[in-house]
């Protein structure tokens, strides 16, 4: 019997599109219409984003958690987090954690060394991009990594917040992305991070200048491999 995946949501839309990842691409492992178990907790947005803008991860930290417990009892066998900013407490849930997760980052990570990258620009909330969750994975692995400069930051970060997560997509959004992936391509990059779990909404390799690395979706990924074959 394939594993149980337990899912630890942040914003809905992300964790929407990671959940519906896994029930759509699991027919092609385990036959039609069939996916492992899941089970998803997710706490109100606003308790995450009231802990990042005082930047208190072990507040974070303590969400997750509590998240994690639930879905424990619940009887998943390991867990997932389709949100690339709250990663950032993944050092003080780890150790306290009852299951084991998967990282995004390093899923992202992998991928770009098996598909031969080796700059990547990373995109997100500023919360993400102003800290070390993508380019300790990065650097680790190898790779190097260029972050949107102030004005980017800003910008992106609002557009996730304000339209994003809450469901608005607007081609204003889209070519804002394309800007600032544009600018990446000129500086060497050969690929980008769509680091935040909404960004795959309305970027794609279709309209971006540089190939994509969609986290919630190589994440979904590497949980039907791990759920199904023990590993990702």
């Amino acid at each position: 019997m394939p594993q149980h995946i337990g899912i630890v949501g942040c914003s809905a839309e992300g964790a929407a599109l990671c959940y519906r990842t896994i029930c759509a691409e699991g027919a092609a492992l385990l036959g039609p219409h069939a996916h492992p178990e899941i089970s998803m907790h997710t706490p109100s947005l606003a308790a995450y984003v009231d802990c990042l803008d005082r930047g208190d991860l072990q507040g974070v930290a303590d969400l997750m958690l509590a998240s994690a417990r639930k879905l424990a009892a619940a009887g998943a066998d390991f867990l997932i987090c389709p949100d690339n900013t709250i990663h950032q407490a993944m050092p003080l849930v780890a150790p306290h954690s009852p299951l084991p997760w998967l990282h995004i980052a390093e899923v992202v990570a992998d991928a770009a060394v098996q598909r031969g990258f080796h700059r990547l620009g990373i995109t997100g909330t500023r919360w993400l991009v102003d800290s070390a969750v993508y380019p300790d994975k990065l650097v680790a692995r190898g790779l190097q990594y260029l972050r949107p400069n102030d004005a980017e930051r800003d910008e992106l970060g609002r557009i996730i917040m304000d339209e994003l997560v809450c469901g608005i997509f607007r081609p204003e959004a889209v070519a804002s992305f394309q800007r600032v992936m544009e600018r990446m391509k000129n500086e060497g990059c050969d690929a980008v991070v769509l680091g935040c779990t909404e960004i795959p909404l309305i970027i794609n390799d279709g309209n971006s200048p540089l190939p994509t690395l969609d986290s919630t979706r190589l994440l979904a990924r590497a949980a039907l491999q791990r759920a199904v074959h023990g590993r990702t």
